[in-house]
């Protein structure tokens, strides 16, 4: 499993040293990349349904409880042959879709990063891993959200969903990090078997808030949900794998993961039927007034989720059922909506429906897989949907409470949804083909042979779903509820109340498909509500929280070095002062102070006249030089003191920063007299005191026993453990190298940003 991951990541590296080469010749060949982790994955069906679980570990910061421990079992292998499967579609999909773009290399590399991301966040058995790998999945789908730069809404759009799915990823952490203190392991599996009644922890409600806010922000939940229909500004295959089938899943994912652990309580269950249920109305509601194909899309994506959650809040065997099923059917027939969406707008240029219609004469296998996927989608009899909505209803009428009111919500919400389906899969294709779109020509079977086997897909999976799905189905159900029963998955179950509900269902789409006819009125009335939407609520939040920004920074970040120096140092000397002078109890003697020799008064007398003429020089360049000599000073006091190697260094940086500063400096006239003399003598002070707090902070150190325990440890294990005979070497590398490692990524992020400003070219208007 780890290879696959490291294969995805790999193929993303290369694409950055040959993207040239890769532009100038057929992409098709990398479909090889998911289409190999998908045969793999294949491969380990029967073994999953043999052992259950194949674990493979690997140690990654152990002393912090966090490893690379990648779980395959029924969930994990469902979702895996999602991300692969599909995510091969669309690499094929892409590469004579995009053909020609100048940065097509750049875009499967997003591509295979993020698919990388989401197989390692379904695998990850340690929470902490899985949070890399949760944000790891937000930030490539940034870049491909924003992928066509050049276009500002594109850029908006990027901005914003990083902005709700970063957020959700801090959730998680939190989710992780109070989830592992209770149950003393980072590991899904150990915290399984542990035997703890989460439930009833004092921390459970805090849980439950910290799970709510990562799926919800992630899964596009209300109201949370506004990321979605933006993101639909992303090139198409990028809708159909992240926004269809993959990572709007994830917060699916993590929902059914935890339920075991925290299911039971009635904060969870209410919580997310009220959530889930309220998503699934108003998304599905909103479909009624979009005429962009994407759009409707959209929509009718996030009511799909809301559907899935609010199964997840009832809880009980036969609706976790329905979400698993649901996730498989879902993911086949919006994929196929969505390629046929992108092939529809590559050749008429337009995906507004009020202007489509007829094209099934000039491109009629493209018509036929639309077909497909809206009867899958509105749940007709013999396709996957059918099954997937039978499951739904099914769960409402049986369960114990509220049962004919989660039913009539279930039945308005797929009503609303067959109709979006009919409008973005069958509306396009029929009637009279407008003069316009005589011209248009079938496109390349790249283009409309991945729709028709996920269409083709959806029918199999609808006629065989036991064959396709049976012994599967129950291995994963075992890992979303204990002790679950065996199913078997069929397509008629006799004259009952869900057949009659599915009919009525297929019954209301059809009638609202005849009636209703998409039309920019509808859409200009819904704006006229903008105002109470959740989008506006948050840029107005995100514009108050703006200038409320720029106003404390205007006035700490005023431009000015010698205010911010100010203002730490004065902060600094009076709490630091205060709690010394009030909370300490100071006692001086004299008696670690050594007899001070005449070389040391030399250095001593050295220093004090280059800090005078630091301070009151004229020149920034005397100034430089006599902070030169300052540092040369401190050298020779680290050389009386046999510190060698600290006086290289030492002497290394000074020579360097006054090399530095006079190259900068050297071009800029003398100080300018900007502040008078009362605020000379007010930085004198402040510099007086915090000096004086250094002198008294070093003579109470000097008083405190000391205690050599750290250091024999170090002197003692230095060679033994890290096989170094210079201790501060070893200490800095090795026994902090934690800390070690995150100042070197400080320097290198402020190296970045030095490039960058050095290959800044400003215009000139």
């Amino acid at each position: 499993m780890l290879f696959n991951l490291i294969f995805c990541f790999f193929l993303a590296l290369t694409l950055l040293f040959f993207g040239s080469w890769i532009r100038k010749r057929h992409t098709l060949w990398l479909t090889i990349l998911p289409l190999s982790c998908f045969v793999y994955f294949l491969i380990q069906i029967p073994i999953v349904l043999q052992q259950g679980v194949i674990t493979q570990s690997y140690s990654w910061v152990p002393s912090l409880g966090v490893d690379l421990t990648f779980r395959l079992d029924g969930l994990s292998l469902l979702f895996s042959l999602l991300i692969t499967g599909i995510g091969t579609l669309v690499f094929a999909y892409t590469s004579n879709y995009m053909k020609g773009n100048l940065q097509l290399d750049r875009f499967f590399g997003y591509l295979s990063v993020f698919m990388a991301s989401m197989l390692g966040l379904v695998l990850s058995d340690n929470l902490i891993s899985m949070f890399v790998f949760w944000e790891l999945t937000s930030i490539s789908s940034f870049f491909l959200i924003g992928f066509n730069h050049d276009s500002t809404s594109s850029r908006k759009s990027a901005l914003r969903a990083l902005a709700i799915t970063g957020f959700g990823g801090l959730f998680l952490l939190g989710f992780a990090i109070l989830l592992g203190m209770i149950g003393g392991t980072f590991s899904i599996q150990e915290l399984l078997n542990s035997g703890i009644d989460f439930t009833q922890s004092p921390y459970y409600i805090l849980l439950l808030v910290f799970v709510f806010g990562a799926a919800f922000t992630k899964s596009a939940q209300f109201p949370f949900h506004f990321w979605l229909p933006g993101a639909m500004e992303a090139p198409t295959p990028v809708s159909t794998y992240l926004h269809s089938a993959t990572m709007v899943k994830a917060g699916i994912y993590l929902l059914l993961r935890v339920s075991p652990l925290l299911a039971g309580h009635d904060f969870w269950h209410l919580s997310l039927i009220t959530v889930g249920g309220f998503t699934m109305i108003y998304a599905a509601f909103h479909t009624f007034f979009r005429t962009d194909m994407k759009g409707i899309l959209a929509y009718s994506t996030i009511s799909a989720l809301g559907i899935m959650v609010f199964l997840i809040g009832l809880g009980t065997e036969i609706a976790m059922l329905a979400v698993l099923i649901f996730i498989l059917v879902h993911a086949m027939y919006k994929a196929t909506l969505f390629l046929i969406t992108g092939i529809v707008d590559h050749e008429a240029n337009t995906r507004d429906v009020t202007q489509l219609s007829g094209l099934s004469k000039v491109i009629l296998p493209v018509a036929i897989a639309g077909f497909l996927a809206a009867l899958s989608n509105a749940g007709i009899p013999f396709f996957a949907g059918f099954i997937g909505k039978d499951l739904v209803y099914e769960a409402t009428i049986n369960h114990s409470f509220g049962a004919y009111f989660f039913t009539t919500l279930a039945f308005i919400t797929h009503a609303f949804l067959a109709y979006a389906g009919y409008v973005v899969g069958i509306k396009p294709f029929i009637g009279q083909l407008p003069s316009n779109f005589q011209k248009i020509h079938l496109p390349s079977p790249l283009l409309y042979v991945p729709p028709f086997i996920l269409a083709f897909a959806g029918l199999i999976f609808g006629l065989f779903p036991q064959l396709v799905f049976g012994n599967f189905v129950n291995t994963t159900m075992l890992q979303v509820y204990r002790n679950a029963l065996p199913v078997h998955l069929k397509i008629w179950h006799g004259w009952n109340e869900v057949l009659i509900w599915s009919l009525a269902t297929i019954l209301l789409g059809i009638l609202l498909f005849y009636f209703l006819r998409p039309s920019h009125k509808k859409v200009y009335q819904i704006a006229k509500l903008d105002f109470l939407a959740p989008i506006q609520i948050f840029e107005k939040f995100g514009s108050l929280f703006e200038k409320l920004s720029n106003l404390w920074t205007h006035f700490f970040q005023n431009g000015y070095l010698r205010n911010y120096v100010l203002t730490i140092i004065s902060v600094l000397t009076f709490f630091v002062g205060y709690r010394l002078f009030y909370h300490a109890n100071l006692h001086w003697s004299f008696d670690q102070v050594q007899t001070v020799t005449f070389y040391e008064a030399c250095i001593l007398a050295i220093m004090v006249v280059a800090i005078l003429m630091a301070v009151f020089s004229s020149s920034r360049l005397t100034a430089v030089a006599a902070m030169g000599v300052v540092g040369y000073a401190i050298c020779l006091i680290f050389v009386f003191y046999s510190a060698p190697d600290l006086a290289m260094t030492q002497f290394t940086i000074d020579t360097l920063t006054v090399i530095l500063f006079v190259l900068v400096l050297y071009r800029l006239p003398k100080y300018l007299n900007l502040s008078g003399s009362k605020f000379r003598i007010r930085d004198g002070i402040i510099a007086l005191c915090f000096g004086g707090l250094i002198t008294v902070l070093a003579m109470e150190v000097l008083e405190e026993p000391q205690h050599t325990e750290t250091g024999d440890f170090y002197a003692q294990n230095a060679y033994l453990l890290a096989k170094g005979k210079n201790v501060v070497n070893v200490i800095l590398v090795d026994f902090r190298g934690l800390d070690t490692l995150v100042e070197i990524t400080v320097l290198v992020i402020a190296a970045l940003g030095v490039f960058g400003l050095l290959k800044l070219r400003i215009r000139n208007k």
